[in-house]
């Protein structure tokens, strides 16, 4: 008998315990559920609060909005184009330069430097990161805009530019579409749109080479040493082995970088120029979605504010699509790679 009520009252523990789990199980999973659904709520709330902003704008100007470069606060008429051409031709110069260097510098820590230096240099990347945007902008205004504007854009003007300081056009300029108009400009000081796109560049190479360095670490070690005893070179390790291995995260890593260079505030404020003007010339200065914010919400009222708010939500339309761009290409790339 004894041992029969030993065996009902382990069972009932059991029991009990089971239960308890169960329940606990459920409340973890309601308590990750939550905090899924708290990301999404944020999500639609801010798209939906810079959309209810924008209302007037959107019903006052209708589609016009979107392809008008007029922003005209005595009159209140606004336009989009100038601040979203912007957005999107720094962030692609700044993706152009910093992409191709991010993956030197990935390459070089993870396959070529020392074993003494990788870890300082790793650790000095990882610094750069931490700096603060404004500190980029003072920079830039104070430092690289002058020198820009005094030693590398009378080069460019000339060699490049359609309005060079003889008067005539350059043999580039005359012999390759749309190069003579990217590179003219009248405009005397630094801040434009190409100085923005390099402030940016330099602000998120950390972040690229970061994802970079550690994607490629996780490289098998055979796979890069079968190919170096078939005779391969260091570059051909890394463009035929460590890329294709590693190329979702790159790719990730890369669009990652590129929204960050989207939604950058201060420092682009400092070196874009701020001009409502649409220039084919990436000298001449300009204006992005962030800046314009940043520089004109504290005054604005009626119309201009909700011009404002309506450019708040191109924003984060602009982002939503680059960053649905970025997982339809990483699904296409698993989906090759499971072939």
């Amino acid at each position: 008998m004894p041992a029969i009520e030993a065996s009902i009252m382990s069972t009932d523990i059991l029991e009990q315990r089971s239960r308890r789990d169960a329940r606990n199980e459920r409340l973890f999973r309601w308590l990750l559920k939550g905090c899924a659904l708290i990301v999404l709520a944020s999500l639609l709330g801010a798209a939906g609060a810079t959309l209810w902003g924008g209302r007037d704008a959107f019903g006052t100007f209708g589609w016009h909005f979107l392809v008008s470069s007029e922003w005209d606060p005595g009159n209140d008429v606004y336009g989009a184009l100038v601040p979203v051409y912007g957005t999107i031709a720094t962030s692609f110069i700044a993706l152009l330069i910093a992409v191709p260097i991010s993956f030197g510098i990935a390459v070089y820590l993870s396959e070529v430097a020392p074993a003494w230096m990788r870890t300082p240099v790793a650790s000095a990347i990882e610094l750069l990161a931490g700096i603060p945007s404004i500190i980029y902008g003072m920079w830039g205004l104070f430092i690289f805009a002058p020198f820009f504007a005094d030693h590398v854009k009378p080069w460019l003007t000339s060699n490049l530019g359609n309005k060079p300081d003889d008067g005539k056009l350059s043999w580039v300029a005359g012999h390759v579409p749309f190069v003579g108009k990217l590179f003219g400009s009248d405009y005397p000081f630094g801040a434009s749109i190409l100085v923005a796109g390099i402030v940016l560049a330099i602000m998120i190479i950390p972040f690229i080479s970061s994802v970079m360095r550690e994607v490629f670490q996780t490289v098998p070690t055979r796979l890069k040493e079968s190919a170096y005893a078939l005779g391969s070179s260091t570059w051909e390790v890394s463009w035929d082995i460590v890329l294709p291995y590693t190329r979702s995260a790159v790719i990730g890593g890369i669009f990652l970088g590129l929204g960050r260079a989207l939604g950058e505030t201060m420092a682009v404020t400092f070196v874009l120029g701020n001009a409502m003007h649409l220039s084919a010339s990436l000298l001449d200065p300009g204006a992005s979605i962030a800046s314009t914010i940043a520089n004109q919400f504290s005054e604005a009222a009626g119309l201009q504010k909700s011009a404002l708010m309506a450019l708040a939500f191109l924003l984060f339309v602009v982002t939503f699509v680059v960053l649905l761009i970025a997982r339809l290409m990483l699904r296409r790339l698993a989906s090759k790679e499971g072939r």
